[in-house]
């Protein structure tokens, strides 16, 4: 047979429509590769899935728009910017904390503001906070383009000179409990600058300190808006993706991926796919323990069992009458002492007894997500992986939280709500086959981050790829932006070693 000589004679499909997928996509067909993504349910964005009723509209999963420069290069990969596609809502506050003591906080785009709050709880904390924030600046620039951006899949990458001496000074040993405990003795000031970890699915004590410099993303990038939610930023992708040439088909239910390079078949339960190589951003567990033959798997059950998963979530969408006056666009209802409820999460899971929880109203800047007179929002509860999460628990815990939530805020929205729906652990395993029913994926512990995380290359069966939030670089939707260029580039540079012909 003769040697191809373009990767347009190259066919990949990836399976999952996922972030991680959608990049992958994106990537591989501007490369020239003739790209095809299935997608299981009958939307595009994974768990960034859009629910809609009776003209409410909710964001399903992530509602964050953080870290505006890793979308900014993304489609600046393409010649494009993110303007093409969605507008921005710089929001202020950035969000809003409601502690269960009565007290408040706005944090907000005025850094200096937020120095005179700190002050208020801890002489000196305005100066620590500024010092604090330096140091997660230093360790954004470092940790993005050296270890972020730069893809480094084995400890021997690491041993370089260029790696030590950007690695200097950056903390990859110490868990952010006790580096923010350098800097603030107040333990309100040290929840405002951990919240973020939840999004990393991990807990002060389990996740490494070079993770403070998701403050920087926080205090220094902002919290933005896309208008229509991070469902719109999906349909960004989507239409890039479009313009490049990704076929795209929902409602294609992976059951089986064998073969090999060159000679992959994708299955559902009624159709096919042929594939000359293919990316998984499906659950990389469930495409390793359940499409995959035993030949054809890196790790075993007991790998799968062993690994420590972020945590999954009870949710409720809620659609009311009235406005929600009290709350801002992103809020956080915090117990004054925190550590029980991650004890619940990591260490003795149970349904919280004291929660931690974040309020999303949408429709306090964007009035197309809500009919007139009325709000859309949701609160989501962090909860451990693998709980039973039946009708009777599902019903008392929202009532629960619902009465948290009056308690706290000062919004009673019990008897104002008229669309209804919730979403657990459970529905995130039905959904999107995932491991225990975890929203994210694993945690980033220091037995899990960087190398130690799965990788984009199959080891066991030559061909296939792995992109989305159990690769490197991790959790979160620009995390996965970014893995899907990692895995396009593995794809590539494989292509281009098999066969130098290959343009």
């Amino acid at each position: 047979m003769t040697a191809p000589t373009s990767v347009q004679d190259r066919s990949v499909c990836v399976v999952g429509g996922g972030f991680g997928g959608l990049a992958t996509a994106c990537y591989l067909a501007d490369a020239g590769f003739d790209m095809t993504v299935v997608e299981k349910t009958d939307q595009l964005g994974g768990r960034a899935s859009t629910l809609e009723r009776d003209g409410f509209t909710f964001d399903m999963g992530p509602s964050w728009y953080l870290m505006p420069d890793v979308f900014e290069r993304f489609f600046a990969a393409f010649d494009r910017t993110p303007t093409d596609y969605y507008d921005l809502t710089h929001l202020n506050p950035h969000y809003r904390i409601f502690w269960k003591d009565g007290e408040r906080m706005d944090v907000t785009e005025d850094i200096d503001a937020t120095k005179r709050t700190f002050e208020r709880y801890e002489t000196g904390a305005g100066d620590a906070l500024e010092r604090y924030l330096a140091k997660a600046a230093e360790t954004y620039e470092i940790g993005m383009e050296h270890f972020v951006y730069t893809d480094r899949p084995r400890f021997r990458d690491y041993v370089d000179v260029d790696v030590l001496r950007n690695a200097n000074g950056l903390s990859f040993l110490g868990s952010m409990e006790d580096h923010v405990a350098e800097y603030f003795e107040h333990p309100k000031l040290r929840q405002v600058v951990q919240y973020s970890l939840v999004f990393l699915g991990g807990s002060p004590t389990n996740t490494p300190a070079l993770y403070n410099l998701m403050s920087h993303v926080d205090f220094g990038l902002g919290v933005h808006y896309p208008d229509g939610g991070m469902g719109a930023v999906v349909d960004a992708l989507v239409e890039l993706g479009t313009e490049l040439g990704v076929d795209y088909r929902t409602g294609f239910e992976v059951s089986a991926i064998d073969g090999g390079r060159g000679s992959f078949t994708v299955h559902d339960h009624a159709d096919s796919i042929e594939a000359d190589l293919v990316v998984s951003d499906a659950d990389y567990a469930h495409t390793e323990q359940q499409l995959l033959a035993v030949d054809d798997r890196q790790y075993d059950a007991e790998y799968w069992h062993e690994r420590t998963y972020a945590p999954s979530a009870f949710l409720c969408y809620l659609g009311v009458e009235g406005d929600l006056d009290e709350l801002a666009h992103h809020s956080l209802v915090l117990p004054t002492a925190w550590d029980g409820h991650f004890q619940q999460i990591f260490d003795q899971p149970a349904w919280p007894d004291d929660p931690a929880y974040y309020l999303c109203a949408p429709s306090k800047t964007d009035d197309t997500v809500a009919p007139d007179g009325h709000s859309s929002c949701f609160l989501l509860v962090p909860i451990a992986p693998g709980l039973p999460d039946g009708p009777a628990v599902r019903d008392r815990y929202r009532d629960q939280i619902l009465a948290d939530v009056a308690a706290n805020t000062g919004e009673d929205l019990r008897d104002r709500i008229v669309v209804e729906e919730t979403f657990s652990v459970s529905d995130f395993a039905t959904r999107y086959n995932s491991r225990e029913g975890t929203a994210l994926g694993l945690a980033h512990t220091l037995r899990q981050t960087g190398p130690l995380r799965p990788g984009h290359r199959s080891s066991a069966l030559d061909g296939l790829y792995f992109t989305g939030s159990y690769t490197t670089p991790g959790i979160g939707v620009p995390m996965c932006l970014i893995s899907g260029e990692h895995t396009a580039a593995a794809v590539i540079e494989d292509e281009r070693a098999r066969n130098p012909h290959v343009v």
